[in-house]
């Protein structure tokens, strides 16, 4: 389902039960769903809580008691992402039959590019990190930490199959988080269009590309 946009840059349409229930929480919901939306308009470089607030339809002072700052808004914007990103790994290596390693990594890499597609303002929240306190937050390093042991686990399964050179193992985490991350950023930032990579068929370049480079590296002998 594409994300819900702002149209005339009206004010988002908060339904009664939920301003109701603010009392209980969930305006702090709210506030990151419109969040999401303002990212969408003009990048997350142009947020301020305010003119969430205003946008949410809440008075200037109510998204304080949630997020004491720009910072802490953001940062709940970035946990919602990573939770999100996390259920698409999980989902994409549940529907993967084979129980290759380099094959399972290569579904890891895919689902990355394919929910940065799907997610763009997410993606540019939970990729900055100089708009987050990363390390401020339980969730968010919990979370990437599984990713990231994932990640590792597949390496190293791969390298006991004689699939991999023992000694290619320390840098391939970072080449290949480099890898789709680059990727990811190529389309979100509108590159590819300068290297003959039509928008109707990026992702499935993207993920090529991907393929390309998991089955091209080095092989134990």
């Amino acid at each position: 389902m594409p994300p819900r946009r702002l149209q005339n840059n009206s004010p988002v349409k908060l339904s009664a039960s939920r301003r109701k229930s603010y009392h209980h929480g969930n305006l702090s919901a709210a506030l990151v769903d419109v969040t999401l939306l303002l990212i969408e308009e003009a990048g997350p470089d142009k947020v301020t809580v305010r003119q969430v607030a205003k946008r949410a339809g809440v008075s200037s002072g109510a998204p304080f008691r949630h997020f004491p700052n720009r910072t802490a808004l953001m940062t709940a914007v970035a946990e919602q992402a990573m939770g999100r990103f996390r259920e698409e790994i999980t989902i994409a290596l549940q529907w993967t039959e084979s129980d290759d390693p380099l094959v399972r990594l290569s579904a890891m890499g895919r689902a990355y590019i394919h929910w940065a597609i799907q997610n763009p303002a997410h993606f540019r929240v939970i990729s900055d990190r100089s708009l987050i306190d990363f390390e401020g937050s339980a969730l968010l390093r919990r979370q990437n930490e599984e990713i990231r042991a994932i990640m590792d686990g597949l390496l190293g399964e791969a390298e006991r199959r004689g699939a991999l050179r023992p000694d290619a193992l320390p840098l391939l985490p970072l080449a290949l988080r480099g890898l789709v991350y680059g990727l990811a950023r190529m389309y979100i930032d509108g590159h590819l269009p300068q290297w003959g990579v039509a928008k109707d068929n990026a992702e499935e370049t993207l993920k090529a590309t991907l393929d390309l480079i998991v089955n091209s590296l080095p092989q134990s002998h």
